[in-house]
């Protein structure tokens, strides 16, 4: 089997490659950062630095593969996404000329990486409730998060369109907050579990003061580990499964109790917190509901958020020392 992970060079493209890789795939590594910037870089995959928003590149890419991955984007943590809307937008690009392309090459399977973003906020912006977690049916009637959301969900529809019309075979999963080890901690890309670690690390090596939460801290998320994540996501592709469907922990936690576990990771007792109400936050709560996934894949993700957040801290305080 061939194939192709769009996005290679980023954080889930780079653990999904090396997944496939051990299970015995051939592999093309494609992404639009030069190779020596990919988090992680296999020499047995076929690596390829190519602009996917260009249709005559994916035509290359997809060339002679069986399946597709499309995790590339331009995205990031809430603070990219609130500031970059026309950028997260033009990734609608990517995902068009690569469903194009892969029909035109006859592939067996794509695969598109949506988001827990494609979700309704009126779903998600009640009083703040551990007990309410998000359906696929609540990202209709549509109002998802403007910019990101919004391309998420449109691409969405295409992957559904290109098998209504042409039979071609689709899967798409709405992942919910990924995060784990080789991913972005600084820079402003970073995810709320990373960059708690780094500012958590930040403190404890007498670098700041004091460590601030965006917002009251009141806010709930369930977050995913990496090894989850990829593990659903090859489920789903082997799946007949072709609706949209949650790829995220039922495991709801606030991000003040976030914070505290990053701490507690990290070796610090009782950090001294600050809340930053003008900074962005999105959605009061976002939590997966994992019925569907349990009924169609009879699995949903497992490994706890403090399992997970230690893991991703003993690598990001391994790459601090080492920079």
């Amino acid at each position: 089997m061939k194939a192709v992970v769009a996005g290679a060079g980023g954080f889930i493209g780079g653990h999904l490659t090396k997944k496939l890789l051990d299970q015995g795939f051939e592999v093309t590594a494609v992404d639009k950062k030069g190779i020596k910037d990919w988090y992680q870089v296999f020499d047995k995959a076929n690596n390829i630095s190519l602009d996917l928003s260009e249709s005559r590149n994916c035509e290359q890419a997809v060339e002679g593969c069986d399946w597709v991955f499309n995790l590339a984007a331009d995205m990031g943590g809430m603070g990219f996404i609130e500031k970059n809307k026309a950028l997260c937008m033009i990734s609608v690009l990517i995902n068009t000329n690569l469903l194009v392309a892969s029909r035109k090459a006859v592939i067996k399977k794509y695969f598109f990486a949506s988001s827990a973003c494609v979700y309704a906020s009126q779903y998600q912006n009640f009083n703040v409730d551990k007990s309410i977690s998000l359906k696929e049916i609540n990202a209709y009637p549509a109002d998802p998060e403007d910019g990101y959301g919004w391309e998420k969900l449109f691409s969405e529809r295409m992957c559904r369109h290109f098998f209504e019309d042409f039979g071609f075979e689709v899967r798409v999963a709405r992942y919910h907050n990924v995060y784990g080890p080789y991913g972005t901690y600084y820079g402003g890309r970073e995810k709320a579990p990373s960059a708690a670690i780094r500012k958590i690390l930040e403190f404890k090596n007498n670098e700041i003061d004091h460590v601030e939460i965006w917002g009251d801290g009141k806010q709930l998320r369930s977050f995913t580990y990496i090894d989850d994540c990829i593990d659903g996501t090859l489920l789903l592709m082997n799946s007949n499964y072709r609706e949209p469907i949650n790829i995220g922990s039922s495991e709801t936690i606030s991000i003040r109790e976030l914070y505290d576990y990053a701490a507690e990771s990290c070796g610090v007792v009782n950090p001294p917190y600050t809340f930053n109400l003008n900074a962005p936050v999105g959605v009061l709560g976002r939590s997966s509901n994992n019925d569907l996934c349990l009924k169609v894949l009879d699995w949903e993700p497992n490994i706890k958020f403090k399992d997970g957040i230690t893991k991703t801290a003993n690598w990001i305080s391994a790459q601090a020392e080492n920079n």
